[in-house]
């Protein structure tokens, strides 16, 4: 019986919360009758397989080698289209985070199949796979299928599908005899500098536009960040200022993303950045204009000015 084949990312032998939100959904979408598998890639990755189980993966396909280090967009898609040879999947399920959006289209085009991307929700009939995804900067959602291709390829939006655990250790299968042909090979991965939380993965995003003046004030939003345990996100007019990097964009050009709590400080609200944020569980939107798009969207909104709001939030937040 065909099944869902998960593909988990890893860095530094860390497992990514994105993929095991991935692995979840799979596990829910199976229902019992489905087999669920995961595949592994990176180099010392084996002793982590086993607990895969614990979020639903039955078995675990581990390509462990030094060559795969690093993320290489062709090693990886080898070892991944590898694994779907050895399980048959009828589906084939990746985490959209950067890895993901580059591996996804690669293993479906080696697969000679289309792929799903950027899916929100997902539903199943039969060994058939039914996803909703945004179109037009989200002001639509559209409901598709594989057209009766398979395997299915399909990568989901991080911190849309809840992460579930519960089930015990899965059976780990090496994947032998990868050619590991790889032309262009990453010799080093440099991490941002102060260990900021990456607003992809983040639970809690807090974010600034330009209502915030300057990029001396970014300190008042990375307090707030702080306070919350979250991160820092901006808008698109602030990045392209060069008053912080594009990895903090969140919007249609940067990153999307959902967390649970999402506060945007002295952002209109153009369709562009709504496009990356208007999924996220609950947003607050502080800005002096009660006229901006931002409140829109917003489950609270502040209407005043962000200098005088945000110090109090973060007393009140410390206090708590």
């Amino acid at each position: 019986m065909a099944g869902i084949l998960v593909c988990i990312e890893q860095r530094n032998g860390e497992i990514r919360k994105a993929s095991l939100q991935a692995l979840s959904e799979a596990k829910r979408l199976a229902g019992g009758d489905l087999p669920v598998a995961a595949v592994l890639i990176g180099e010392g990755v084996t002793a982590s397989a086993a607990g895969l189980g614990a979020n639903g993966a039955s078995k675990v396909f581990v390509a462990d080698d030094a060559n795969l280090k690093l993320y290489s967009a062709e090693g990886y898609a080898e070892a991944v289209v590898k694994a779907a040879e050895a399980f048959g999947p009828s589906a084939v399920f990746f985490s959209g985070t950067a890895m993901g959006r580059d591996l996804a289209p690669r293993v479906a085009a080696k697969l000679g199949v289309g792929a799903l991307a950027d899916v929100v929700a997902l539903s199943r009939e039969g060994e058939t796979f039914v996803a909703r995804r945004p179109v037009y900067s989200g002001k639509a959602f559209t409901t598709v299928d594989s057209a009766g291709t398979s395997p299915q390829v399909i990568s989901l939006r991080p911190n849309v599908f809840e992460l579930e655990e519960g089930g015990g250790a899965a059976e780990v299968v090496a994947l032998d005899g990868l050619a590991l042909s790889i032309r262009a090979v990453v010799t080093e991965f440099l991490a941002a500098e102060g260990g900021e939380i990456d607003v992809a993965e983040a639970d809690v995003i807090v974010a600034g536009g330009r209502g915030i003046k300057g990029p001396e004030n970014l300190g008042l939003i990375r307090d707030l960040a702080d306070a919350l345990g979250g991160a820092v996100g901006a808008s698109r007019a602030i990045v392209d200022a060069g008053w912080i990097g594009h990895s903090n964009q969140v919007g249609q050009t940067g990153k999307v993303v959902s967390p649970s709590l999402y506060i945007a400080c002295g952002i209109s609200g153009a369709i562009q950045h709504l496009a990356g944020m208007s999924s996220s569980k609950v947003i607050v939107a502080i800005n002096k204009d009660p006229d901006a798009p931002i409140f829109k969207v917003a489950d609270y909104g502040i209407v005043g000015d962000l200098f005088e709001v945000i110090p109090p939030m973060i007393e009140a937040i410390k206090a708590l």
